[in-house]
């Protein structure tokens, strides 16, 4: 089922209407959505490069949008949508645990997920489930999406064809490295 849903977005990309398609699957894939835009803007943007920043803008407004739409999910409406989707994602069991601690670390834990192949949607559905400030939360979700979408973009409109192979296989892992790199340096200087 996946695979077919991962093939009927990469053929959106060709669509005429491509950049509302974008917004579309930016937007759903912050909440609840399994596909991540960057399938529809890679194609997209090798297509047409010189379209690369309105790409990821549009990808960086739709989805922080759509983590709006998560952030209320968490907060209104839980226990009967925001619940069954993390544990479809096998990540109720430590729901009570992480609730508890997750405002502690929440600017941390949203800008993670917004830049690393964490799902974002379950980051937006916590927020809204421990009433993070929202404030905090679009701020954070802007700055994590900004950075994720206009590096993509950027990469794509700098060296074209060649980076798609290592976006689509290890951006993820740079990212991720990234953000350790720069929390242990967040840690390393407050208890040194």
């Amino acid at each position: 089922m996946l695979q077919g849903l991962y093939e009927r977005t990469m053929q959106l990309a060709d669509h005429r209407h491509a950049l509302w398609w974008l917004a579309a699957v930016s937007f759903i894939e912050s909440s609840f959505f399994p596909i991540p835009p960057d399938v529809l803007m890679i194609p997209m943007i090798l297509a047409r490069p010189s379209r690369a920043w309105l790409i990821a803008l549009v990808a960086l407004v739709a989805s922080v949008l759509g983590g709006l739409l998560g952030y209320a999910i968490g907060a209104f409406a839980f226990e009967s949508i925001g619940q069954p989707i993390l544990m479809s994602m096998g990540k109720a069991d430590a729901m009570a645990e992480f609730n508890t601690r997750f405002n502690d670390f929440g600017f941390w834990a949203v800008l993670v997920a917004g830049v690393t192949p964490f799902p974002y949607k379950v980051i937006t559905i916590m927020s809204g489930w421990t009433s993070m400030p929202l404030g905090t939360f679009v701020a954070t979700s802007i700055l994590a999406r900004a950075l994720r979408f206009f590096i993509v973009a950027a990469l794509l409109w700098k060296f074209g064809p060649p980076v798609r192979e290592f976006i689509e296989k290890r951006l993820g892992l740079m990212f991720t490295l990234f953000m350790i790199f720069l929390i242990g340096g967040f840690v390393v200087v407050k208890y040194l």
